[in-house]
């Protein structure tokens, strides 16, 4: 230990989370396409390596960017992981929203992309078989306040059976305070307002291959363009199953691996048996995805659900106990 300043690494255990995870991956080549954001003349400011690793870890440990400002500061593994010393001021709160702003939702897709292309070349993600579905995104706002709006609009069009106004997909973007979100149904009682997560899940080591985000009304088979692979075979459930969805599957060049609905003529009830137990393992992905949307707006949401998407791939890494990734070029 060094006698005047002591090293924060010094106090983080070998085998703890945050080594492993820096391990794996290297976050100042992973950051290397974002620097172009920052001009090399003027006040200097904290790295954009330290910076994403500051979102990684906001995303990591679920924390507010209020919260974040004093897990950084008063947190030794926190400070290691983002690369701060025991003496070295670091961000308040305000640093971690204007940072996502910087970086956007089109910067964080290319990083995504490039972890996803780097693990595809490390064989980690091989797309034989991919599980795709979609899940609930729930907004952060007052949906009573915004029906409440509604019901007392005299300009308010839209109306139920017995002539009284209301509020439904078709007007909600007018009293919302997310103008975009929208109502979603699965089934017949998982009703929900705001948006909907579409995620591609690769099944030879569970990593997350692809996501999207869309306004809640938007089908699961509307979604599936988004995130369906280019080959192998694709796993879904019987939210899919209509002819179209599953000749789409195939015109993307993939088997379809659809479950079909019991009164469909061509169900093969032992090949759906099948289908659904090598699925099922990998149903699990989304209990580990935030059901709550952070932001409002779909661009915003779709760069919550990446940086979870790419949080999630480097634990699944350290879980498998990964080899370091080496990133491709950009």
């Amino acid at each position: 230990m060094s006698m005047l300043v002591p090293n924060v690494c010094e106090f983080i255990a070998e085998d703890h989370l945050y080594r492993k995870i820096i391990k794996v991956i290297d976050f100042k080549e992973l950051t290397r396409p974002l620097k172009a954001l920052y001009s090399s003349s003027g006040r200097g400011g904290y790295p954009i390596e330290q910076g994403f690793k500051c979102l990684f870890l906001q995303f990591l440990e679920d924390k507010s960017d209020r919260q974040m400002e004093k897990f950084v500061r008063y947190d030794l593994s926190a400070k290691y992981f983002c690369s701060f010393e025991l003496n070295e001021s670091t961000p308040d709160h305000c640093y971690f929203g204007r940072l996502r702003e910087r970086i956007g939702t089109e910067g964080l897709a290319g990083l995504f992309e490039r972890v996803a292309t780097s693990l595809k070349k490390a064989g980690l993600i091989r797309e034989v078989f991919t599980f795709v579905d979609a899940s609930e995104l729930v907004a952060r706002v007052d949906v009573w306040e915004a029906r409440d709006r509604a019901l007392e609009d005299k300009k308010n069009s839209e109306t139920d059976d017995q002539g009284n106004p209301t509020m439904n997909n078709k007007n909600v973007g007018c009293y919302s305070s997310d103008k975009e979100a929208r109502f979603g149904c699965k089934g017949k009682s998982r009703i929900w307002f705001g948006y909907k997560r579409h995620v591609a899940v690769d099944m030879s080591h569970g990593l997350i291959s692809r996501t999207e985000v869309t306004p809640a009304n938007t089908t699961d088979q509307q979604g599936l363009p988004a995130v369906c692979p280019k080959t192998g075979m694709v796993f879904c459930d019987r939210a899919y199953s209509d002819t179209t969805t599953r000749n789409r599957i195939e015109d993307q060049g993939c088997h379809s691996g659809v479950i079909l609905k019991n009164n469909m003529q061509e169900k093969d009830r032992d090949k759906d048996r099948w289908l659904s137990s090598v699925r099922m393992p990998y149903e699990g992905v989304f209990a580990n995805l935030e059901k709550r949307a952070r932001y409002r707006g779909v661009s915003k949401n779709l760069f919550q659900c990446l940086m979870q998407a790419l949080v999630f791939n480097l634990k699944r890494l350290v879980t498998i106990a990964a080899p370091p990734i080496f990133l491709v070029s950009t």
